[in-house]
């Protein structure tokens, strides 16, 4: 299966509204403006009690993790066409599989998981979680990290069982402490898509019923 990033719209639909450019715009200056004030906080700190360098990471973690939120906005807004879209306008996302945050069923097949570390980070571990929230694995993320398949293996060496795990993209520094801890994305196949009173809502093959603004990312099943 190939992944299709970044998210194009699934349908003919409307272009991007003002805002969505005008947050970008937005975006970008404050990001220019908090690296200044970012570096001339560096240049003035007090060289006897200088700032550690997991708050710097902190803050970037932070502000990286807005402004991802806010692409993200962006690309669903012509995702799912949010000025009139109908159900015939999204039927192209039964079949597919979408990336959203949260847990994943696991059969024995390997799960498909989506990792990045956060920015800053020296290195970064996937974490998997049993359904009781006990740590059962961990596996190192090279590079900026991407799509990762967990088969199932343990961290004492065996198979997990059959049930619901869910996965966390855990950051440190080069001294091994931890300054982030976020959930992993995971890919699931859409079976079916509603129209509800609370917006456009995915059925996904686990019955699970999540909404379309989740998604984060599509590839073709």
């Amino acid at each position: 299966m190939t992944d299709l990033a970044p998210i194009q719209p699934a349908f003919p639909g409307p272009s991007v509204q003002p805002g969505g450019a005008q947050a970008r715009t937005t975006l970008s200056s404050d990001f220019e403006t908090f690296l200044k004030m970012l570096t001339v906080q560096m240049q003035n700190q007090d060289p006897l009690n200088p700032v550690e360098s997991s708050e710097y990471a902190v803050q970037l973690a932070t502000f990286s993790s807005v402004e991802q939120q806010v692409l993200t906005n962006d690309l669903l807004t012509q995702l799912i066409g949010q000025s009139g879209a109908g159900l015939s306008d999204v039927a192209g996302l039964v079949g597919m599989d979408v990336r959203v945050a949260g847990p994943a069923a696991y059969d024995g097949s390997p799960v498909a998981v989506w990792a990045e570390p956060a920015l800053g980070a020296d290195q970064a571990f996937l974490v998997t979680r049993d359904s009781a929230g006990n740590e059962v694995s961990r596996q190192q993320i090279t590079g900026e990290g991407g799509r990762i398949s967990w088969d199932g293996a343990l961290a004492d060496g065996g198979t997990a069982l059959h049930g619901t795990y869910s996965f966390e993209v855990e950051s440190q520094l080069s001294d091994g402490s931890v300054f982030d801890v976020q959930p992993a994305e995971t890919y699931t196949r859409v079976v079916e898509v509603q129209s509800t009173s609370r917006g456009l809502q995915l059925v996904t093959q686990s019955g699970d019923v999540l909404p379309a603004s989740a998604v984060t990312g599509l590839r073709r099943g």
